[in-house]
């Protein structure tokens, strides 16, 4: 696997860090309305997906597409939203690390799950107990993440 495909991975990510702290002020300047912060960032990133889908010449015949799609495909679109929206709400609520080492979590649990049954058409890869371990570790160090400070206190301070 090339290295780049990581590397994009990883960015992608940063992105998201980003897009939830971009959108946190947005609403913030919006006096506080998340859901219209949520309507305009995403209608931003869908003018511009549409734009790069017509410059390369595919927006016309996917969407003339469309209609014979199953419509649980388009589930994810609401998906998205409703993350982007929870993430507008709760980031302000519960913090950035908070929120995206939650989702981070989340999302691995449902990834792990979805590679190892090869649920929505995707390539089954199934999940070793080395991977588990993975995850296990990455739950403890939420958990230090989420509850260090208040466990180090409690016991260091009585």
């Amino acid at each position: 696997m090339s290295m780049i495909y990581y590397l994009i991975a990883f960015a992608a990510g940063l992105g998201i860090t980003l897009q939830t702290t971009l959108n946190s002020q947005l609403a913030k300047g919006l006096g506080g309305d998340s859901v219209t912060a949520a309507l305009f960032s995403f209608s931003a990133g869908a003018f511009c997906l549409g734009i790069y889908s017509l410059l390369r010449g595919g927006l016309f015949s996917s969407l003339a597409a469309i209609p014979s799609q199953p419509l649980w495909t388009l589930v994810g679109g609401v998906i998205g939203a409703c993350a982007l929206f929870s993430y507008v709400v709760l980031a302000p609520k519960i913090g950035f690390s908070a929120l995206l080492g939650l989702a981070i979590v989340g999302q691995l649990l449902s990834s792990q799950v979805i590679d190892h049954f090869g649920l929505m058409g995707s390539i089954r890869r199934p999940v070793s107990g080395l991977k588990l371990g993975g995850m296990l570790v990455m739950l403890i160090g939420l958990a230090i993440m989420l509850f260090g400070d208040k466990l180090s206190e409690r016991f260091l301070h009585g």
